[in-house]
């Protein structure tokens, strides 16, 4: 029991978050089999279907893809970002970096994000970077205009959420 409110306590916290930042989502019945159980990205809306989400903080990696994009090209994001379109394999770092912030913010813990069964067996090493400062990709999330290294908005403090 005490799992479940654990988990319900999260996922209210990630979908407060989404709605905040204007991360497009919906609850459905996922019948395909997808990348991350229970997840869907469909024309840039995160596709949510509670009864086969197996990590919640997979929803905040999945809403980094959407919120690294340009917000034109948003609506064309669908089903596993990178292995349909090439041009997004760089975005991951930056993606990284912006999951960790959004559980830092939120007040989640990096565990929750980067767990052990998710991101080919490094979860470990890339909490142990990014709590250590090391944070690899920062100068990506700079350069979309997301964060800063220094002053009022340095990383894990983010100027802007979604690329414009």
């Amino acid at each position: 029991m005490k799992q479940v409110k654990e988990r319900d306590l999260v996922l209210k916290r990630i979908f407060n978050f989404f709605d905040e930042i204007s991360i497009s989502h919906n609850f459905v019945e996922i019948k395909a089999e997808t990348f991350l159980p229970g997840i869907q990205i469909k024309n840039g809306t995160l596709k949510i279907d509670l009864q086969k989400l197996k990590y919640p903080g997979d929803l905040l990696h999945e809403a980094g893809h959407i919120a690294v994009t340009k917000s034109e090209e948003r609506n064309t994001l669908n089903d596993n970002v990178i292995e349909n379109n090439a041009d997004k394999a760089g975005d991951e770092m930056a993606v990284l970096l912006w999951s960790y912030a959004a559980a830092k913010k939120i007040g989640l813990a990096p565990e929750v994000v980067f767990h052990e069964d998710g991101y080919k067996g490094e979860a470990i090493w890339l909490r142990e970077q990014f709590e250590s400062k090391n944070y690899i990709g920062l100068p990506l999330l700079q350069w979309l205009g997301l964060t800063e290294a220094e002053g009022k908005h340095a990383f894990p403090k983010m100027k802007a959420w979604l690329r414009e």
